[in-house]
């Protein structure tokens, strides 16, 4: 083989393992945010609800987790509790009302009932 044949090969098979990495990146990355979203898609419309009962919600929970499992937005419920997002997205319920309302105990959980049942899809009757 040829020097410059070689250097042809070599030069093919750098791009090909650029592209390769790049591709295979791009795909890590997407699925750490889908991972990071709580494994949901902001683009897409919420799932459906698997929960009805308002009153199985606890303080430990996050609000992404009750959003998806009550099939309201995520940002609609940070929106009722007039509390950003942004760096809240993991916290639970206790630490989000001991950070904003230290002097109104269980007012994140009360108020987080609140606007389930004020914003949630309806139910779809059994058949």
């Amino acid at each position: 083989m040829t020097p410059t044949k070689q250097r042809l090969v070599i030069a093919g098979l750098i791009v090909l393992g650029v592209l390769f990495a790049g591709f295979f990146g791009m795909r890590a990355i997407r699925a750490i945010r889908y991972i990071h979203d709580g494994g949901f898609d902001p683009g897409k419309p919420p799932p459906l609800p698997s929960e009805t009962d308002v009153e199985l919600i606890r303080d430990w929970m996050t609000i992404p987790y009750i959003a998806r499992t009550y099939g309201v937005p995520d940002r609609m419920l940070f929106k009722e509790l007039n509390i950003p997002d942004k760096n809240n997205r993991g916290k639970s319920l206790k630490e989000l009302n001991d950070k904003y309302y230290p002097d109104q105990d269980g007012y994140v959980l009360d108020e987080i009932k609140k606007a389930i049942i004020k914003h949630r899809p309806p139910i779809a009757p059994a058949p």
